[in-house]
């Protein structure tokens, strides 16, 4: 297994003459049907300075789930306001999160993928953007990188666009939680892929700390928290840094209202910049799941939230995305 900042520093050196994903390579769409959406997405293309000619409006119900007909008129409407230059879509949004059982962000970036829903458990079709060295999809790979920012709170929507914007200002210490609970089926997945305890990158100015715990709290550092629970305990007592990425394995996270499992929008809620969460039954496949030493990686190597949680999900059908995808705290810190 390659080590962290072995990784990192390989990277560091193609980043310095590849410049990230820029605002105007970014399109905002929001929902006539949504009066926060419509608010939100002005809101957001002020505070990044994304051209105006990149909004794109479309009417849709505000409905939890798209039937895969519907969710083809939304895609061909987006698609016809796209120029070349587009490579990434904000969803300006709450719901719908999820296009039958896949994922909307999936869906609008490799396509509906009927044959998932035969069996959520099967194996997902593969990302070709997986641990790229791509840093420009469209172009690359015919692919634009998709996210969810939900904005049925203004407060919570404008917090984590403001996260996103303030994750430029200053590198501050900050540490990786990698946790590795009681809860065996949602741990063990992802545990290969977490760093050696006490690992420090001093050019980044961060450690990684690899626990047996099911929750940590009174944190006040927080760049990274992963980790597998149903729902995970003790959040209001953390601080999360701008650019923050934590996300839990569990089979409903992206499901963003249910009352049976923690859902993904209780990360942004306590603070994190960028999270996921699955929107059907996709068993514990790791592949399924960002894979947090991928994740790490590329973001530490400089490239923006939505670049390196794309990177990090083999078969993503089921997952959504969701967050301010600009976020980059590491990118002027390449060097």
């Amino acid at each position: 297994m390659i080590l962290f900042a072995t990784y990192v520093n390989a990277m560091d050196f193609l980043h310095q003459t590849i410049p990230s994903i820029q605002p105007a390579n970014v399109a905002v769409v929001v929902n006539q049907q949504d009066d926060n959406s419509k608010l939100m997405g002005d809101y957001y293309l002020k505070a990044r300075g994304i051209p105006p000619k990149n909004l794109i409006v479309v009417d849709i119900p505000k409905i939890p789930v798209l039937e895969p007909a519907h969710f083809a008129q939304l895609r061909t409407t987006i698609d016809a306001h796209l120029n070349p230059n587009i490579q990434v879509i904000v969803l300006m949004w709450t719901t719908p999160y999820a296009v039958n059982c896949n994922s909307i962000t999936s869906a609008i970036t490799l396509g509906f993928d009927p044959k998932q829903c035969d069996d959520g458990c099967a194996a997902g079709k593969k990302n070709p953007y997986f641990n790229s060295a791509s840093r420009s999809p469209t172009q690359d790979l015919n692919m634009r990188l998709s996210i969810l920012l939900p904005t049925d709170s203004i407060d919570l929507a404008k917090a984590i666009i403001d996260r996103g914007v303030f994750s430029a200002f200053k590198l501050n210490e900050s540490t990786g939680y990698f946790l590795k609970t009681s809860d065996d089926a949602r741990t063990k997945p992802r545990a290969p892929f977490f760093p050696k305890d006490l690992t420090k990158i001093e050019s980044k100015k961060i450690v990684m700390r690899t626990i047996h715990a099911d929750s940590i709290k009174d944190k006040k550092d927080i760049m990274f928290y992963f980790t597998g629970l149903v729902n995970v305990p003790d959040l209001e007592s953390l601080n999360f840094m701008p650019g923050a990425i934590a996300d839990h394995l569990t089979s409903t996270g992206g499901i963003l209202y249910n009352d049976w499992q923690m859902s993904s929008l209780k990360w942004l809620e306590a603070g994190a910049t960028g999270t996921y969460g699955s929107v059907s039954e996709p068993c514990n496949y790791w592949q399924k799941f960002p894979n947090p030493k991928v994740l790490v990686e590329h973001y530490l190597a400089g490239e923006t939230l939505i670049e390196a949680y794309w990177k990090s999900v083999y078969w993503p059908t089921q997952g959504l995305i969701l967050g301010e995808p600009l976020a980059a705290p590491y990118y002027k810190n390449t060097n």
